[in-house]
């Protein structure tokens, strides 16, 4: 029997055999159904693997058996992968190794069952789904729109440790597992037959048939095959060296040293077609012990479980429960505007977008045309998805016949007095509950409710820019917003693709306000001499997508600069703007949007910008420039922490994994980190309180206006540093026991 020691059990495991039934529908055909009474959605867990091992044994005594069926209870549920939770408890490389070799020595005996083994497969299929999946003879999709299968693991740190980094490339070839599994894409069914990573596709409702027709060989399904390919690229010596070289440019460009597993799979894929499975096993588990236990794979996983738990924000309770939105009004065709309003109707919402200017609402429309054709070329979507996108996009120049509307979303200019003026004009065109919310990134949702009627129907829905890009939404909760408009806002969050967080309704609300006294501070180590590009690559090494500076220039200067104005209205002294950024702005210098900023930008140009030297003369002195690395980073990101640990303790946001997963998907706070509060819980609060005051005893900082407030300890970090404590103190509020992968 399969020995599974050390792989955590959940708390309401069921007894042994609960988890799977065997059918048999006809004679010598065997249908084992993934069934746990414990799991919403079926997961490779220890009880599952326990009564899997058990099915097996009874499947190896059954000599009067011609095939086998590995199915889940409907064609939209097989395995939703392995139970990351229980792998990612594990601390001792050892026992990871003892249970990854366990669940190969299982599917190894899948492989060599004396039968044909169909694996009848749809919905999600990750992970360790798919690689259970990679050990029967023939596997059989659906095609549907639900369906995705693929190796996501390098995503959460680890590596497909089942097989998947030996089995796909033997089957599909290096090249294409490659693909797969660095990018960690999940598949649809039609896309991975021409892969080769499927036998067979079909209509849902014909899934156990078409399995059952090849199971007992009453139909054809060969098995995808490399032929030539194999011998003319997978065991070519010169064709690999090629192969791996490249894989590696793009593994280094996208890990750039940070994220272990990318490379540790490109190793193991690149050996796979030479080595026997028996060999391949144990590289696997070699490797998952070392990558489970090590803090990356921690931390992504971390971020991993925080995503999941926010996915419970749109469902509610009782009076809660959140009406359906399919149909929406945006006003504003600008940048933001038009963008929501296009991704919108791609996710099935039907949408008027108003603007006076009717040359905005033609670009408008031209831009959401192209990116859903893009996405066509891409394979995204039908041409049927195109069309009904496009349809669902009204552009109208007025606010009448919105009626139909269950909610309403200003994207106008950031002026208080315009918002609220929209807002009463709305008010009067939608249905009294309807939800009114605001794309604000500044202002304060109370104050644009303001004589608004039904003002706990107000709520603030920001969007971060480019919108189709950011996956973060903030879902501002004013003081009398009730908690039906949060939900509905929250559930319109999930089904448009990105991740909600609920905030508080406070100037620069979450990611701003942690984001502002970092770019504040970038802008006065410039003014103070330091070089912009050196600081820019300083960032980018410690985690950030990019530096800085690069970041001003995406947002904008005068975009940072007015965010800038209003935390310093809302939190005086310790949000003092620096003056350089004001003086760097010109008509011609506000950033990429008009070509120069920190660097010149071009249009249509894919190189690299390169550092705009005209900007040196806006700088001071050359103090910074003697600055060592340490405190330079320390300046920067611990601006970041101070803020954070005050927005935890004023309950912007209801947790520190909260807020770490703000920091990650809203600044881009390096997810190998875990997030902004698990860096600093990895530092110590104690060692973050040492070099905060370090940073304070420089004469220069006790001279500098606000530089005294913004770099003393917030009292939660002081108060940690004394006791020794952290920001994690606790599981994650509403973290799913079923969060998979």
């Amino acid at each position: 029997m399969t020995n599974f020691e050390g792989f955590p059990f959940p708390a309401n495991a069921p007894e042994a055999g609960a988890c799977i039934r065997v059918d048999y529908p006809e004679p010598g055909l065997a249908v084992v159904v993934f069934d746990p009474p414990h799991r919403s959605f079926p997961v490779l867990d220890a009880p599952l693997l326990r009564d899997l091992a058990a099915v097996v044994s009874q499947l190896e005594r059954e000599p009067d058996l011609r095939g086998v069926i590995f199915t889940g209870r409907t064609p939209h549920q097989f395995l939703a992968g392995a139970d990351i939770e229980a792998i990612g408890s594990i601390d001792e490389k050892e026992t990871v190794e003892r249970v990854v070799l366990s669940v190969h020595q299982l599917f190894a005996r899948i492989e060599r069952l004396a039968l044909m083994t169909v694996a009848a497969v749809g919905g999600p299929v990750p992970g360790g789904a798919y690689e259970l999946a990679l050990a029967c003879d023939r596997i059989v999709t659906t095609d549907d729109p639900k369906t995705r299968i693929g190796l996501p693991e390098t995503q959460l740190g680890i590596i497909p440790g089942w097989g998947g980094s030996h089995r796909l490339p033997k089957r599909i070839g290096i090249p294409n597992a490659l693909d797969a599994i660095l990018t960690g894409r999940l598949f649809l069914g039609k896309v991975a037959l021409k892969r080769g990573m499927v036998d067979r596709v079909t209509k849902p409702e014909y899934l156990l048939q078409v399995a059952t027709d090849i199971a007992l060989g009453r139909k054809p399904c060969k098995r995808f095959k490399r032929g030539w390919k194999r011998v003319a690229v997978d065991l070519n010596p010169a064709a690999r060296v090629i192969i791996e070289k490249q894989a590696l440019r793009g593994v280094e460009a996208k890990a750039k040293g940070k994220y272990p597993a990318p490379y540790a799979a490109l190793d193991l894929v690149m050996g796979a077609p030479r080595i026997p499975m028996s060999l391949g096993a144990k590289r696997e588990a070699k490797v998952a012990a070392e990558l489970a236990t090590g803090s990356v794979c921690k931390n992504l996983i971390s971020i991993f479980f925080a995503s999941e738990a926010a996915k419970h924000l749109g469902k509610g309770e009782g009076a809660a429960v959140p009406a359906r939105i399919d149909h929406a009004t945006v006003v504003g065709a600008g940048v933001m505007g038009g963008a929501i309003a296009s991704v919108f109707a791609e996710r099935g919402v039907a949408v008027r977008l108003s603007d006076l200017s009717e040359e905005s609402l033609a670009r408008t429309l031209a831009e959401h045309e192209r990116e859903l054709v893009r996405k066509k070329k891409r394979r995204r979507l039908q041409q049927h998805d195109v069309d009904a996108a496009i349809d669902r996009l009204d552009p109208v120049e007025s606010l009448a016949g919105m009626r139909r509307s269950r909610l309403a979303i200003e994207a106008v200019a950031e002026v208080l007095e315009v918002k609220q003026k929209v807002f009463r004009e709305l008010a009067e065109q939608i249905a009294d509950d309807a939800i009114l919310a605001t794309n604000t990134s500044s202002l304060s949702v109370d104050a644009i409710a303001d004589g608004v009627p039904h003002p706990e129907r107000v709520v603030g829905m920001h969007f971060f820019n480019p919108v189709r890009k950011m996956p973060l939404v903030e879902v501002v909760r004013g003081a009398r917003t009730s908690e039906r408009a949060v939900t509905a806002i929250s559930a319109l969050a999930l089904r448009l693709g990105k991740t909600p967080v609920i905030v508080k309704d406070v100037p620069g609300f979450l990611v701003n306000r942690i984001l502002g006294p970092y770019l504040d501070e970038a802008v006065r180590l410039f003014v103070e001499g330091a070089d912009p590009v050196k600081l820019d690559a300083l960032c980018e090494d410690f985690g950030m997508p990019m530096g800085p500076f690069a970041l001003l220039d995406e947002v904008g200067f005068d975009i940072a600069a007015h965010a800038a104005e209003s935390l310093h209205k809302g939190y005086g002294d310790r949000m003092i703007p620096s003056d350089g950024l004001e003086g760097l702005m010109g008509t011609d210098r506000l950033g990429k949007k008009t070509g120069k900023g920190f660097y010149v930008h071009i249009a249509g140009r894919r190189k690299k910008p390169e550092f705009n030297t005209d900007v040196l003369r806006f700088q001071k002195s050359h103090e910074a420039a003697a600055l060592c690395d340490e405190l330079v980073l320390d300046r920067l990101i611990l601006s970041m922490v101070n803020e954070g640990a005050r927005c935890l303790e004023e309950g912007v946001v209801g947790t520190a994994t909260e807020l770490d997963l703000a920091s990650v998907f809203g600044t881009g706070f390096a997810p190998f980190r875990g997030g902004l509060l698990k860096y600093a819980d990895a530092r110590s609060a104690h060692s973050i309180v040492e070099a905060l005051q370090a940073i304070l005893a420089d004469e220069r900082m006790q001279e500098r206006p606000g530089a005294t407030q913004k770099f003393t300890p917030a009292p939660l970090l002081a108060r940690l540093a004394e006791t020794g404590g952290c920001f994690h103190v606790a599981a994650p509020r509403g973290l799913p026991r079923e969060s998979v992968a």
